[in-house]
């Protein structure tokens, strides 16, 4: 698994459990839209087509690979 999904599903187990976390903007988004919790994005991203934009093809690439193929490590977590 690339560290890109690992990190991914790291934010998103962090979010579910505590509603926060110190990850990078981009990797908050990600988790974000894993989680379908547009309240998980950051403040300065309250618009949800803003906050896709921002991440770039390969990093939504892996949002909806985590989505097909990984959910059940986070929603095990």
């Amino acid at each position: 698994m690339q560290w890109e999904i690992e990190k991914i599903i790291d934010v998103a187990i962090a979010l579910n459990k505590t509603g926060s976390t110190a990850a990078s903007t981009g990797e908050r988004i990600a988790a974000a839209f894993v989680l379908n919790r547009l309240d998980y994005l950051p403040d300065m991203y309250s618009d949800a087509v803003e906050a896709w934009d921002r991440l770039d093809t390969e990093w939504q690439a892996y949002v909806r690979l985590i989505k097909r193929e990984y959910m059940h490590l986070i929603e095990g977590s």
